[in-house]
Parts: C-alpha cells; sequence; structure tokens
C-alpha cells in the first residue's frame, strides 16, 4: 500500500499534507474506524495465503481483508494497523524482525493515542504551516510525522505517547520548536 500517495476522502482516516509536495504530516484515526475494506492487507501469492491461513487460524484468510486494515505506508519505520476480530480470534506467537535499515528520516514518528477525556493536536508541516487539527476522545490515534502541538481539553485526559527511540537525553535535544506561519 502506498499511502503517501492517497488523494481520496475516508470516514475515519485523515491524512494531513504538506503543501509543497504532498508529503504526509499526519495521520488521524478516529475512534469509529470502520473502512478496513479501503486499506486492506495484501496478499498477492499462495503462499501468502496460506501463511495467513495457518498463522491466524482462519478458514478464509481473505476475510483479513474486511478485518485488518494497514494505515501506512509499508516503508515507514511506525506502521498502524487496526484489527477487529471475532472472539476466538488469534495469532500464533510470535515477535518481528528487521529485514531491512530504517530509512534516513529527517524527524522520527509518533504516535498518539486518547485514553480518556479530549485533547486537541494541531498539526503542522518542519516550517511551521499550520495544516489543521483534531479533537481527540478515548480510543481515538493520530500518527505524527512532523510538527504538532497538544492541547489538554478535559481535567482527566490522558494520552499515550509512542515514538521513535532512543531518547536524546534533554527535552531540548528531542525537539524543535516550530515558528508558526502565518496564514
Amino acid at each position: 500500500m502506498s499511502s503517501p500517495a492517497r488523494t481520496e476522502m475516508f470516514k475515519h482516516v485523515k491524512y494531513f499534507r504538506a503543501p509543497d509536495d504532498g508529503r504526509p504530516v499526519a495521520i488521524f484515526i478516529d475512534s469509529e474506524f470502520d473502512e478496513f475494506d479501503k486499506f486492506p492487507p495484501f496478499m498477492e501469492s499462495e503462499e501468502e495465503i496460506r501463511h495467513v491461513r495457518e498463522a491466524y487460524k482462519i478458514e478464509d484468510p481473505l476475510l483479513e481483508r474486511t478485518a485488518k486494515a494497514h494505515i501506512t505506508d509499508n516503508s515507514w519505520p511506525l506502521q498502524i494497523i487496526v484489527l477487529e476480530r471475532n472472539p476466538g480470534g488469534t495469532t500464533l506467537p510470535h515477535y518481528h524482525i528487521p529485514t531491512e535499515a530504517l530509512p534516513d528520516l529527517p524527524t522520527r514518528h509518533q504516535v498518539l493515542i486518547c485514553q480518556s477525556g479530549r485533547a486537541r493536536v494541531g498539526i503542522f508541516t518542519r516550517q511551521g504551516h499550520p495544516l489543521g487539527e483534531v479533537f481527540m476522545r478515548p480510543n481515538d490515534v493520530v500518527l505524527l510525522l512532523e510538527g504538532h502541538e497538544v492541547e489538554f481539553l478535559e481535567s482527566g485526559t490522558r494520552l499515550i505517547e509512542i515514538k521513535q527511540g532512543p531518547f536524546p537525553g534533554t527535552d531540548a535535544d528531542d525537539k524543535i520548536d516550530l515558528k508558526v506561519a502565518v496564514t
């Protein structure tokens, strides 16, 4: 899948793109996501289909296209996959291995998951151009590839932050503050 080239509209997934070259800056997935058919995992060979049948213990591997959504481009160093399975759905015990070096990127990517409350997340390019904002509620997810700001809107709001490591040691070394462009 090549999400950076995607231009279609979705009900529950929003791509924020830089105005100069269309690169993705953030992806927001709201908690009511149900568009599995628009982000299917690709199973192009009989070997892949056989593997899915055995690894997930399912009779019809093509049903994965209605229960598993690959939201991000396969080449990115952070992947977001949404899974929705019936009771008894399973995977065999496993772990993940890198098959190639991570790409050299100008930023470290990060994911925010709203666990409780509400938050506003402003989306910006590295150059400080505002692209919009999302209002997060419980179970919403946003993948941030470039600039962002976060405002907590309710008491008790809890966000889970997942980002690439290693942490450089100090907050000042971890980030570059943006001078926001006026639109």
